[in-house]
C-alpha cells in the first residue's frame, strides 16, 4: 500500500517553502544551522525558523509568493538553542537523535510514483493518489471525471466528486507526508525545513540511497553529538546527503517529490 500526493498538496506546499528558506541559509553558509516549521491555509503562512543565519524577511515573503501565491507571511525567527549550538560547534556532529531505516522501493511504488509525476505535468493541481496492489484511488482537483478516465480507467476516480483542492480548502504542514516521501522507509523525524547536520535529513537520505543500491533493508540509529553512526563518519553521511540535494537541485526542489520519485 502506498500513498503519493503531488507538489500541489497544501502540506507539500508547506514542505517546499521550509525547504526555500534552508536554501536561503546555504546560500550565506555551508553549513548553516536552521529548523523551519511551516503552516499555510486560507489566505496566511505561518513560519518558525530556528537559525543560525538570519534571512531576510522580504526573502522570505518572495518565496511564500512564489510558491504558494500572495498570501500574508507571518514569520518568527529565533536563534539555535545556545547547547545546540555549542555541541554543533568545532566539528561535524549529528545534531539529532532517531533511529533511521532504508526500505527498497517496490515496483508498484515506483509506478505509482511516476504516473502521478506525468500527470501533474499535464494537471499542475493539487492531487492525491493511492494504491494497494488491488485498488487504486485518485483525488485529483481542477479535473473533470471524465477527462481523468482515460489516464486511469481502473481507478476509483474523485470519489468525493469534482473538488478544488489548494490552500484554500485545506491547511498544510510541514513533513505531513512522509509516506509519500519515503514509503516505507518511514521512521521518526522529518526531512524537510532542516539542515544536513540533522540525521532526519542526512541519516534518512544515507540509508535509503544504501537500500537502494543493496536492494536490502537498512537500520541506523544515532544520538546528538556523534562523529560516527554505525561506524560511518557522519560527515561522510552529510557530504553523500549533500551530494543528493545538489543533484536535485536543493531543498526546495527535494520537497516536491521526496526520496520515492
Amino acid at each position: 500500500m502506498f500513498e503519493k500526493v503531488n507538489p500541489a498538496h497544501p502540506d507539500k506546499i508547506a514542505d517546499r517553502i521550509a525547504g526555500a528558506l534552508v536554501d536561503l541559509a546555504y546560500k550565506s553558509e555551508r553549513n548553516p544551522r536552521i529548523a523551519v516549521e511551516v503552516l499555510i491555509g486560507h489566505g496566511t503562512c505561518h513560519i518558525i525558523a530556528e537559525t543560525s543565519v538570519q534571512l531576510s524577511i522580504d526573502d522570505v515573503t518572495a518565496a511564500v509568493h512564489r510558491i504558494a501565491g500572495f498570501l500574508n507571511v507571518d514569520y518568527s525567527e529565533v536563534p539555535q538553542d545556545v547547547h545546540l549550538s555549542r555541541n554543533q560547534s568545532g566539528a561535524i556532529r549529528c545534531g539529532d537523535n532517531g533511529i533511521f531505516k532504508g526500505v527498497p522501493v517496490t515496483a508498484e511504488q515506483k509506478s505509482l510514483a511516476s504516473g502521478v509525476r506525468k500527470m501533474y505535468e499535464e494537471y499542475p493541481f493539487d492531487g492525491k493518489y493511492i494504491i494497494d496492489g488491488h485498488r487504486a484511488i485518485v483525488c485529483q482537483s481542477n479535473v473533470s471525471h471524465s477527462e481523468l478516465l482515460p489516464l486511469w480507467p481502473l481507478a476509483e476516480i474523485n470519489p468525493l466528486g469534482d473538488w478544488t483542492g489548494g490552500t484554500d480548502v485545506d491547511t498544510g504542514a510541514t513533513n505531513r507526508k512522509l509516506g509519500s516521501d519515503m514509503a516505507d522507509s518511514v521512521t521518526g523525524g522529518g526531512l524537510h525545513g532542516k539542515d544536513l547536520s540533522k540525521a532526519d535529513v542526512s541519516v534518512n537520505i544515507y540509508a535509503w540511497l544504501k537500500a537502494q543500491k543493496t536492494r536490502e533493508p537498512v537500520e541506523m540509529c544515532c544520538a546528538i553529538g556523534d562523529e560516527t553512526v554505525d561506524g560511518i563518519p557522519y560527515s561522510e553521511i552529510v557530504e553523500t546527503a549533500r551530494a543528493y540535494i545538489e543533484s536535485v537541485g536543493g531543498f526546495e526542489k527535494f520537497a516536491e517529490w521526496g526520496l520515492v520519485c
